[in-house]
């Protein structure tokens, strides 16, 4: 039989279930009622989900935390989170108290300055070109107008236009390379618009465009944030072995690329569930992120941390472009409930709060490898998870919560104690 479909897009949604249960799942009745029991009961906010994006057939949902306790800039906040994995929102949690009786977040944007490229191939004398350019400057500013009057009203636009020689890396590659302030806005329509309108005004027969598009590299769009005290209160136990381990820690993520990713990753862990939350653009902080760790030319930690007289200092240094206004934010009502629950922030303030929330989850981690070993805390989390897999009822739920309190906890031994537990009883 075969799985290729005409006009999949005109029908209907119900319609389509029809045909992918038919095609892929033999006419399962039960597929239909796991897609369908996801839709929204509210009419009106299931064709909003529905108008996101192509194809809806259902909806798919994350768990939506919170996690309280933080103070940024000495300010009180609780972060919306939204995200699968077990033990990040309780981790950040833990982390916040632990800072807030310590002074709490430090955040400070250090610019916001976002990049277009207008990609073109030319073959001529490169004065030439020098000189066009520079006779034409003028004008692609004024093309954008139109586009741009609302933006400059709020503070915005386009900050420059420069032509840059890329010859060296691929020949006849030359581009146009345009900054921008986006205001609270991400701006990704903004300027793509802006650089279409350009690259019009500047094409002509011997100069190709090839593509016009925002860069998701954005490290002049970047926002430091950090922690400190005294080494002698971090840790109950021992201070300064801990101190000195954690900076170790990071020393390896810095100097081992396999380390790093990982490292990395436990960041992204508390940046993307802000992010998503927020209903900002996850994959764009990602890509952007995990390049800016790369720009030495060597994959590295984007934490650092040190003692320096007694004081342990512990910081992130990562772009983010994000906004408060535009897209998702104002569509989705969790995101417009998570802007709301941090005080309706500026795009400012949103990377300050989301670079302490990665730098939260990065201590967290850490603290827990240096310590009692990572998977102590993240193993109680999941055994929950692993309990419902077995089908526990509420009261072998809880014989098996406190059966492991002081247990080391893994896949198997819940399996065999919920096993015995079943043939006792």
């Amino acid at each position: 039989m075969s799985k290729t479909v005409s006009g999949f897009s005109k029908l209907n949604k119900l319609e389509k279930i029809d045909w992918l249960v038919s095609t892929y799942f033999n006419n399962e009745n039960s597929v239909k009622q796991v897609l369908m029991q996801y839709w929204n009961s509210n009419p009106v906010l299931q064709d909003l989900h529905d108008d996101f994006i192509e194809n809806t057939i259902s909806n798919f949902y994350l768990p939506f935390g919170v996690a309280p306790n933080f103070v940024i800039n000495g300010k009180d906040y609780t972060l919306p989170m939204a995200i699968e994995e077990s033990s990040v929102v309780a981790a950040a949690s833990l982390v916040a108290k632990f800072w807030s009786t310590r002074g709490g977040f430090k955040a400070e944007v250090i610019s916001t300055t976002k990049i277009g490229q207008v990609h073109f191939m030319y073959e001529g004398e490169k004065t030439e070109l020098q000189n066009y350019f520079a006779d034409k400057k003028e004008q692609l500013f004024k093309v954008t107008d139109a586009i741009t009057q609302n933006m400059r009203k709020r503070g915005g636009g386009i900050l420059d236009i420069e032509l840059r020689d890329k010859t060296s890396e691929l020949e006849n590659y030359y581009q146009l390379y345009v900054t921008f302030e986006t205001v609270d806005s991400m701006g990704a329509n903004f300027i793509n618009s802006c650089l279409e309108a350009i690259a019009n005004e500047f094409e002509k027969e011997d100069i190709q465009i090839v593509m016009s598009i925002l860069s998701n590299y954005v490290p002049e769009c970047l926002v430091h944030a950090e922690v400190s005290c005294k080494v002698e209160d971090l840790y109950a136990e021992n201070s300064e072995l801990f101190a000195q381990k954690f900076v170790q820690a990071v020393q390896i993520a810095n100097a081992e690329p396999h380390r790093a990713v990982t490292h990395n990753k436990g960041i992204m862990n508390g940046i993307d569930a802000v992010v998503i939350a927020t209903g900002n653009d996850f994959r764009a902080i990602e890509a952007g992120a995990h390049a800016f760790a790369a720009k030495s030319g060597s994959y590295r930690s984007l934490t650092n941390a040190n003692i320096e007289n007694g004081i342990f200092k512990f910081w992130i240094e990562i772009p983010l472009a994000v906004g408060t206004v535009g897209g998702l934010t104002k569509l989705h009502p969790l995101s417009k409930l998570s802007l709301k629950l941090l005080g309706n922030p500026s795009a400012k303030e949103l990377m300050e709060i989301i670079a302490v929330a990665g730098l939260a989850q990065n201590f967290a981690a850490l603290r827990a490898l240096t310590t009692t070993g990572i998977q102590k805390g993240h193993m109680k989390m999941h055994l929950t998870n692993i309990i419902k897999q077995l089908g526990a009822s509420e009261e072998e739920k809880e014989y098996l919560i406190n059966y492991f309190e002081n247990k080391t906890i893994t896949h198997n031994a819940v399996v065999e104690a919920y096993n015995k537990l079943v043939g006792d009883n």
